[in-house]
């Protein structure tokens, strides 16, 4: 399952990144917010899964 979320949240950041740069070419802020907004939301989900794997570590 850690696995598919990280993959979930990589896709996520691809689709911040390329929102960001539309917004950044189009002049519109509010694509530029969302675009940072989906980046951030996809590293908490990384930092997660991170904690998840040192718990499971220390766990096992």
């Amino acid at each position: 399952m850690s696995l598919e979320n990280r993959i979930k949240a990589t896709a996520k950041n691809i689709e911040g990144k390329v929102q960001e740069v539309v917004g950044n070419v189009t002049g519109d802020p509010e694509d530029q917010a969302e675009g940072q907004a989906k980046q951030v939301e996809a590293s908490g989900i990384h930092v997660v899964e991170n904690v998840k794997d040192q718990v499971k570590k220390i766990i096992d």
